[in-house]
């Protein structure tokens, strides 16, 4: 079922935006999030962060070094040095920032992404609910091993 949404958000982004791999890193992080939901790499605030973060860095150096290696190296360095240095490493961030770094420059796929970012951060929380409503329940029935 993640999967399903994740395409879903995939294939709305691309009809807004005619845009098919800049939000690839978007299924990396609903991997790592259904993979293992209680990891720290998988907080909503991490990936809200992170992916943020590294969209915005990687389209400020497109803007300033243009296309190019330049532009990724730049991007993909600081965007690990924010990581580490806010305690919100998640590293399919990484790759967004090479999305942003080497592509032709539109500003508005930003807020796009931001909406697919929003739409996984989503996915995280009704996960969590989920896994707690599950937990509340086997604690709530009775214990039927001493029967």
């Amino acid at each position: 079922m993640p999967t399903l949404v994740v395409l879903a958000v995939l294939a709305f982004v691309e009809v807004l935006s005619r845009q098919r791999l800049l939000f690839a890193s978007l299924a990396s992080s609903a991997f790592l999030i259904y993979l293992d939901p209680q990891h720290g790499t998988n907080t909503v605030r991490t990936l809200i962060l992170s992916q943020i973060t590294a969209a915005t860095i990687g389209l400020i150096t497109y803007l300033i070094f243009g296309s190019g290696y330049l532009s990724a190296g730049s991007a993909m360095v600081i965007v690990i040095v924010l990581m580490i240095l806010f305690d919100a490493v998640h590293p399919p961030a990484v790759s967004t920032s090479l999305s942003f770094a080497l592509r032709a420059g539109d500003e508005t796929n930003l807020i796009l992404f931001s909406l697919a970012v929003s739409v996984i951060a989503i996915l995280v929380l009704l996960e969590r609910c989920a896994l707690w409503i599950l937990a509340w329940y086997n604690r709530s029935q009775p214990n039927n091993d001493n029967a």
